[in-house]
């Protein structure tokens, strides 16, 4: 995919932080706990018997979650529920219909049950026990041993709407050192290749990326770390690079982008891409992937992405939908 299609090799993760808060930017460009709050949620749920155990705003009443200051201090704690303003908000206002894919709800990795206007909780929290409000009944699809691939469901059944997250499962979420974690690739092109035979393909644009750079050593540094105490960001902006492909009949083949980007950058495309506000988080901040794409070349034709599991692998796996183990 990468040979073919643009590949960035400057994809910075917005965030220094883990998978809990880095969710929450890729949706949002903030893991603020609140919409003006200068700190950011920095790290993963913790006060559970479980780290990766049920986190968000169902979280059980003992949880925790570090926060980190505009001086780079990690010196508060508080529940894992926030809630700002998020892409979806938008995307609601405009009546743009969008889709949330994910393994199960209480997973570090669902972002909207850490948004409480999104999760709707059915308790105050930290008594809630469910997510019942309307973007969760409306919009968040978990993945189950009935349809344990939606995602390829909806495309099959010409039910995918304008803009959606998908969120592996765990032993597809190339996790390294892990027994049973190596269906990444697969799953990535399976979705690929049924977008790509499909009647979706000539005006959708795929992104691949990782949601966090996974504690490896990189040797290119971070392209603006803000510490100023009084810019958005400060303390906690940008983390390490992470891969990034963008697959579309109108991304420039075998290009490789120099160009900075970051999780903003998807926000800042989605938002040009459909004529909405910024929300002045990352997006703001960000580029627009503008440099991946060349709107007046011929459309490239979808060539099958070849990969060991097929795509009905994934669609008749009745093992249960696996959560993250590892960070």
């Amino acid at each position: 995919m990468a040979e073919q299609y643009a590949f960035g090799d400057r994809m910075f993760q917005t965030n220094q932080g883990p998978s809990f808060p880095a969710h929450q930017f890729i949706i949002s460009g903030t893991s603020a706990p609140s919409a003006t709050s200068t700190s950011f949620v920095a790290e993963n749920s913790a006060g559970n018997s479980d780290p990766f155990g049920v986190s968000g705003c169902i979280a059980p009443p003992m949880a925790f979650v570090q926060l980190v200051g505009p001086l780079g201090n990690e010196s508060q704690t508080i529940y894992p529920c926030t809630d700002h303003p998020t892409l979806t908000d938008e995307l609601n206002a405009r009546a743009i219909d969008w889709r949330y894919y994910t393994p199960s709800a209480g997973v570090i990795w669902t972002s909207p049950n850490a948004i409480e206007h999104m999760c709707g909780p059915n308790l105050p929290p930290p008594n809630a026990t469910a997510c019942v409000g309307s973007d969760w009944k409306n919009h968040v699809v978990l993945y189950t041993q009935l349809n344990p691939a939606p995602i390829l469901t909806d495309i099959s059944d010409s039910k995918l709407p304008a803009v959606s997250w998908v969120i592996p499962a765990g032993k597809n979420s190339d996790h390294p050192g892990n027994v049973g974690t190596t269906g990444g690739p697969s799953w990535v092109a399976s979705i690929v290749n049924a977008i790509g035979n499909s009647h979706y393909w000539p005006n959708t644009v795929i992104i691949v990326t990782w949601d966090d750079w996974g504690g490896w050593y990189d040797h290119v540094p971070p392209f603006k770390v803000v510490n100023d105490g009084k810019s958005w960001g400060s303390g906690y902006v940008y983390g390490f690079r992470v891969p990034l492909i963008v697959i579309s009949p109108f991304a420039r083949a075998r290009y490789i982008s120099h160009v900075n980007h970051d999780f903003g950058s998807i926000l800042h495309l989605i938002e040009e891409n459909f004529s909405l506000s910024s929300l002045g988080y990352a997006d703001a901040y960000a580029d627009d992937l503008s440099d991946c794409f060349n709107f007046h070349q011929q459309p490239l034709e979808f060539q099958t992405i070849e990969a060991p599991l097929k795509a009905d692998y994934f669609l008749h796996d009745t093992t249960p939908p696996t959560d993250p183990d590892d960070e």
